[in-house]
């Protein structure tokens, strides 16, 4: 299935008193990566959104946190689709340090329509579903990690 990988450097305001990263820091990460996967395939949630009514809601959200990060840290994020079903895609989440693994998860993201105040879950439709499918990797390289808000 398609994967993607970039870069972002933690920022001062991303940790906590010790100094650690803290932790939901991990879900904005994934959210962040999330996004940056579906622009990477061609399918950016904004144009989704406005060509096509599709928005894609979190449904399901996991995380498992295995070494500590700090600020100025710079951390790569993989993201892979595992599963499309009719009305989801599932992501999961890699984020290193290097090459040591500092946490993974998966986000659970619905496709849904949203027309006037009504939202309601569609089939994934099989052009998006062959571009989620493809067994590709998408990696985005940037002279400075990016920063993040």
């Amino acid at each position: 299935m398609r994967r993607n990988r970039f870069q972002i450097r933690v920022n001062f305001g991303d940790t906590d008193k010790a100094g650690i990263v803290y932790y939901p820091n991990y879900f904005k990460w994934f959210d962040i990566a999330g996004h940056q996967f579906f622009r990477s395939i061609g399918l950016p949630p904004a144009e989704l959104g406005e060509k096509h009514g599709i928005i894609l809601p979190l449904l399901d959200v996991r995380c498992t946190f295995e070494k500590p990060l700090y600020y100025d840290d710079i951390i790569t994020i993989a993201t892979e689709v595992t599963e499309v079903n009719r009305r989801t895609v599932k992501l999961n989440h890699e984020v290193f340090r290097g090459e040591a693994r500092t946490g993974h998860g998966y986000e659970l993201r619905g496709w849904v329509k949203k027309e006037g105040d009504r939202i309601f879950a569609v089939p994934i439709p099989d052009e998006a579903r062959a571009l989620l499918e493809e067994d590709t990797a998408a990696e985005t390289v940037q002279i400075n990690p990016w920063l993040n808000a």
